[in-house]
This record gives C-alpha cells, sequence and structure tokens, in this order.
C-alpha cells in the first residue's frame, strides 16, 4: 500500500531521505514536491495512480480533482480507506485519517517545531525522537489544529426481524467486497475459516481468476481448511507450508516492518508475512477478512459478559484496530508493496453491525455461538460445514501455538527478563518472548525512550500468568 511522508518546511532533501525508508510501500512510483513552504513526498504501488501535483488523497496518492482547501464534512461519507496530506496558502498543510485507521499515518515535531509526517514510524525517526500516532477519524489544520470529525451514520437495525437483518447484512457486505473489484483478477488471504471464506465467496462470482494464499505449519488446520474452501470455490490456490526455522529467518524482517515487539501481534504477523510474499508474486491486490471478530463478537470471552458490556468491548475492540490488527495487515502487505482491502470494515458495514442487538451477534443458548447474524447471513453463500465452523486463535490454525514463546525461552532466561522487563518509558515486558522481539526491535530503531504510538494487544500474557501456567 503506497506511503507518505512531509514536513511543514522547504525541504525537499529530508523528504526524500524520510521517503526513501518507505519504498517497500510502492516499487512503481517514487515523487516529492515542495508547494509554498510545505514539502509532500509519495511512493506508490502500480495498482494505485500515479499523483499529480498538490495533496496526498484517499490510499495515499495525490488526486487531481482535490479542492483548493478540502471539506472536512467531505470526510464523514468516505468509504475507502485513506491518509490525506495537501499543501495550500503558504506554510498551510491539511492532514487526515480515516475513520478506523485503516491506513496509517504518523507525525511529530522536528527541533526547528516544523510538524513532519509519515505513513510509517521508521520515516520520521530519521528527523525527529518527538513521534505520536496520527488519531483516526482525525484531521488537522495548521491553523485550526486537531479535529475530529463524525462517523458515517446508519439507520439502526432495532426492530426488524432476524432474516432482514441477515439479508441487508449479506447486502452490505457484499457490495464492500465488489467496490473493490479491480480487474478480473484478485488475491485473498484464506484460512479456510468464517470470515476469509466470506470473502472469498462473495468475490468469486465477480472475477475470473482469484487467488487464494494459506500458511501454516505441516498438518496446521488453516492449511487443510483453507484447501477445502479453494476447492469449492475453484480458486487458484497457494498453500504455503513453513517450518520454525522459516519463521525465525523472517522473523527479524517482520519486526522491523510490524515496528511493534508486542509478544501476540508479533506471533500472529510472521505466517502473515509470508502469505503477503507469496501473494506479491501472483497479484497486486488482495483481500482480508480482518476486522469481523471485533464489529460480530467473536471471541470467546465475550460469551460471559453482559449484553451491554459486549457492545461496549466491541466498540472498543474495533476502535483499537488501528495500531494491531490492522497494523498487522497493512506492514505484512506493504513490505512486498501489495494492497489490501478489508470489506469486514467498510464504514456501511460497520455502521450497520454496531446497530445490530448484541442478542443477534452471540447466540448463547442452547450453546454459545459467536458471530451468529453473520452466519445467518451467509446461508446459503457458504457450505455448512464452512458456515458453523468454529474460531481457533490465529496461531493455533497455523500451527504455530508456542513453538515462538518456547524458543524464546530457550534463549532468554527469567532471570534476565527480570532484569530487563523495565522499558525506558515505564512499560513492562510480560514474558521471555516479548524480551526476544523487543531485543529484535533495538536493534533496527535503537533504545527509543518514547513507544507511546505503539498498540499493545489485549489478553497479552503476562508473565505472572506465564509462571502459573508451568507450576500448573
Amino acid at each position: 500500500m503506497a506511503g507518505i511522508v512531509g514536513i511543514q518546511d522547504d525541504d525537499v532533501e529530508v523528504v526524500t531521505q524520510m521517503l526513501e525508508n518507505l519504498s517497500h510501500r510502492g516499487d512503481v512510483g517514487f515523487k516529492v514536491i515542495g508547494e509554498q513552504g510545505v514539502t509532500l513526498g509519495a511512493v506508490w504501488p502500480g495498482s494505485q495512480q500515479a499523483p499529480t501535483p498538490r495533496s496526498l488523497r484517499k490510499n495515499a496518492v495525490w488526486d487531481a480533482e482535490q479542492p483548493p482547501l478540502p471539506d472536512p464534512r467531505s470526510l464523514e461519507q468516505e468509504r475507502s480507506p485513506f491518509t490525506l496530506a495537501s499543501a495550500h496558502i503558504p506554510g498551510e498543510l491539511f492532514l487526515a485519517r480515516d475513520i478506523l485507521g485503516i491506513n496509517p499515518l504518523y507525525y511529530g515535531y522536528t527541533g526547528k517545531n516544523k510538524l513532519c509526517f509519515a505513513s510509517e514510524v521508521k520515516a520520521l525517526l530519521e528527523v525527529t525522537s518527538d513521534v505520536s500516532e496520527f488519531p483516526p477519524k482525525t484531521w488537522y489544520s495548521t491553523r485550526t489544529g486537531f479535529k475530529e470529525y463524525q462517523s458515517y451514520e446508519m439507520n439502526p437495525s432495532f426492530g426488524k426481524k432476524v432474516d432482514e437483518i441477515a439479508k441487508e447484512l449479506q447486502m452490505r457486505l457484499e457490495h464492500a467486497v465488489c467496490q473493490h473489484i479491480h480487474g478480473d483478477e484478485m488475491g485473498s488471504w484464506l484460512s479456510g475459516g468464517l470470515d476469509s471464506s466470506a470473502i472469498v465467496a462473495l468475490a468469486r462470482p465477480h472475477l475470473k481468476k482469484l487467488h487464494t494464499f494459506a500458511a501454516g505449519l505441516a498438518g496446521a488446520p488453516d492449511l487443510m481448511f483453507a484447501q477445502q474452501v479453494a476447492d469449492i470455490y475453484e480458486t487458484i490456490h497457494h498453500p504455503i507450508k513453513v517450518t520454525i526455522d522459516d519463521l525465525l529467518r523472517v522473523l527479524p524482517e517482520v519486526i522491523y516492518h510490524l515496528e511493534s515487539f508486542d509478544a501476540l501481534l508479533v506471533r500472529s504477523t510472521v505466517t502473515n508475512y509470508l502469505v503477503a510474499a507469496e501473494a506479491a508474486k501472483y497479484i497486486d491486490v488482495s483481500y482480508s477478512g480482518e476486522g469481523a471478530d471485533e464489529i460480530f463478537a467473536g471471541y470467546d470471552y465475550l460469551h460471559q459478559l453482559s449484553s451491554p458490556a459486549v457492545k461496549r468491548e466491541t466498540e472498543l475492540l474495533t476502535g483499537k484496530l488501528h495500531n494491531t490488527a490492522l497494523q498487522r495487515v497493512d506492514r505484512s502487505a506493504s513490505a512486498h508493496g501489495l494492497v489490501v482491502h478489508v470489506p469486514f470494515l467498510d464504514p456501511e458495514v460497520v455502521a450497520f453491525a454496531q446497530s445490530i442487538p448484541v442478542e443477534l451477534k452471540i447466540q448463547r443458548r442452547p450453546e454459545a455461538i459467536e458471530k451468529y447474524i453473520l452466519r445467518r447471513a451467509l446461508e446459503g453463500v457458504l457450505p455448512k460445514s464452512v458456515l458453523w465452523r468454529k474460531k481457533t486463535k490465529f496461531w493455533q490454525g497455523t500451527g504455530l501455538g508456542d513453538l515462538l514463546s518456547e524458543y524464546a525461552e530457550s534463549k532468554i532466561s527469567r532471570s534476565e527478563l527480570e532484569k530487563e522487563r523495565t522499558l525506558p518509558n515505564g512499560w513492562q515486558l510480560n514474558t521471555q518472548e516479548e524480551l526476544f522481539y523487543y531485543r529484535i526491535f533495538k536493534s533496527h530503531f535503537g533504545d527509543l525512550e518514547n513507544i507511546d504510538w505503539m498498540g499493545r494487544t489485549k489478553g497479552a500474557p503476562k508473565v505472572e500468568d506465564h509462571i502459573a501456567e508451568q507450576v500448573v
């Protein structure tokens, strides 16, 4: 996916240096422009349009149709993920980021107190250590500062019958899939679970060729289930069998691109990274089923919560995707110049999902079934063997399990963890696995005092929990 950088100053040399750190995000275009006291830069892959002067728009490329000053109200109706940067009257800069933060953006200030921004932190570290994440659903202008804009609103589903809700959900999800169709040939990441299989089933009728990609260790459930789905929908399937040595080999690359040492995030990214590498050999644009668990209550622990608590939790999880799971998708894809779309996180799909009663997302009796309304919406689209398949955790489905954590424990003692677990900003490393990743992170980026821009996944194991598990 394309990348952008910029600085509120006339400095083509610095912006060029920043942009070179993002060259992996686009292998076709590289452009830097100076515009009245603001310097902007972008890289883009062949599947995204070439820029025209003045602004960086939508998927982080210039848009010739952009008006002299973007109207923040227009951001509320934008369906495609975007980051936006534009230069106007001398020294004037306008920035914006999409509602869910699907496209990444960070900012900071140089020693001269000049605002700078970039799609990845590594580009900003060229000019400043003062880095913050640019918030989703936010725009900025030099004159007004940071402002939050309103989300896309949808008529609620309350009062509608279950069949009506399911039918409308299917329609909106298929529309979200179709709006990202690029030509006759695309790809889709496929685990064989409900979410990724749904995207394949909805996209397949609209494409002459659909490539699917799955990764796992020998005997992994994902490899078996993905092959079954690929056979049903007659996709061009690419199974990727990996070993622990393959995972360890790419781990430094993964952490460099991911810009994180969060244990669960790194663990779930490694196979994603290998899938993206394989996909980039065949196609330029792919789908991912990311986001369905958050908007449709797909996690087991939610079954134990009251309905109001589930609603709050799913909205919270959705709001935190930007620097956890969506970061995994973006960095895995962008590391290989690949563009990936996430139809479940289309603003209209998300808004409609948030209006659906919790009781239709989690069926509690006679047995707990997560994402119930999504399964109902896909009746007749997916075979029953896939439709009612239970969710497995990402690293369990790929067969990864605890292999990386066990390897880390063989290399790092518990006493080393106790000695090194407190980071310069006060954060605590939870496990030997996390320390293992942090050491790799530090080898790339140094001993950063400011890492507050980094997200940490919910449910990351703490060292005390890990010790307790070993004792039991």
